[in-house]
């Protein structure tokens, strides 16, 4: 072997040895999203081109008959497509604003204690914060209180603006959080730059504070957006059974209907569903502010 081979062979040999510590180290991590990911959505994913079995449940078949049943769910569907952006956009509006006085004019000192405020409702569960909007825009909450000034039948609950009202109440700070990293970790001499060469406050805002915070909105809004997709408490509790999301439609054909192949199907779309919205997040995240990604907090 010549002399001039030796150093190629031993480094051939280095990354060898890198490679294998390398794939030992991914393989637990990769083992865990094999077993709780991979494997039960290619379950689904073979459930759903089944058909239901007589006494409910799932019979083996090649079908797509599951997904052109799909209309059958329209309602569902529409409600979910409409009152998740809806519920998204909302949390986005309460929540940039707040985002914007904790990062760049809350006093230091009192930041720590504002953020863990906004956390503190996370460490109570959604269940019972849900439950308490219920008494509130039920009959013996606000409705009675209006009643004692003559606003008589007032009816707050069970309609979609109770449903939107919980959703941002219940996934604010998710939106909040996000843009908070953006705007704290805004560079503030790009803010007095603006400032030197005359911009105007709102335009500084749009042009500067808006336009790099944008990585931070789209990821709140992602976040939220997908979460919302598969919504279920909310819209039972708050909705009534009048105001349906996909995440109902699942748990009547899995547990009551027990049709798990057309449940599979609409679980499939909406898998779909939420791929393409974090593809269109990341998409405009990258154009409007010339970011690379939207980095997931």
């Amino acid at each position: 072997m010549s002399a001039g081979s030796e150093p190629a062979f031993s480094m051939r040999g280095s990354l060898v040895r890198k490679n294998i510590l390398t794939a030992l180290l991914l393989a637990p991590a990769t083992l865990w999203l094999v077993v709780f990911l991979v494997l039960p959505f290619v379950a689904i994913a073979i459930f759903s081109v089944g058909e239901r079995a007589p006494e409910g449940g799932y019979q083996a078949a090649l079908t797509f008959a599951q997904y052109a049943n799909l209309p059958a769910r329209a309602t569902a569907f529409w409600n979910t497509m409409v009152l998740a952006p809806a519920g998204a956009l909302a949390c986005l509006l309460v929540a940039y604003p707040v985002a914007y006085y904790l990062a760049l004019r809350a006093p230091q000192r009192w930041r720590l204690i504002l953020l863990a405020l906004i956390v503190i409702p996370f460490w109570t569960s959604l269940l019972m914060r849900t439950y308490a909007w219920m008494y509130i825009l039920g009959g013996r909450g606000i409705p009675a209180l209006l009643a004692y000034v003559g606003v008589e039948d007032l009816r707050l609950i069970n309609r979609p603006g109770a449903v939107l009202l919980g959703i941002v109440y219940g996934y604010l700070p998710l939106m909040i959080l996000p843009i908070y990293v953006s705007l704290e970790r805004l560079d503030r001499r790009l803010l007095e730059a603006s400032a030197d060469l005359g911009a105007t406050p709102v335009s500084t805002f749009l042009g500067v504070t808006l336009r790099l915070s944008l990585p931070g909105v789209m990821t709140g809004f992602s976040l939220v957006m997908i979460l919302l997709l598969g919504e279920y408490l909310i819209p039972t509790l708050l909705g009534g059974g009048k105001v349906f999301f996909i995440g109902n439609a699942l748990v009547d054909l899995f547990l009551q209907s027990r049709n798990w192949p057309f449940g599979s199907a609409i679980a499939i779309t909406l898998v779909l569903v939420s791929v393409v919205v974090l593809i269109v997040a990341n998409r405009i995240s990258t154009r409007l502010s010339g970011a690379r990604r939207v980095d997931l907090i």
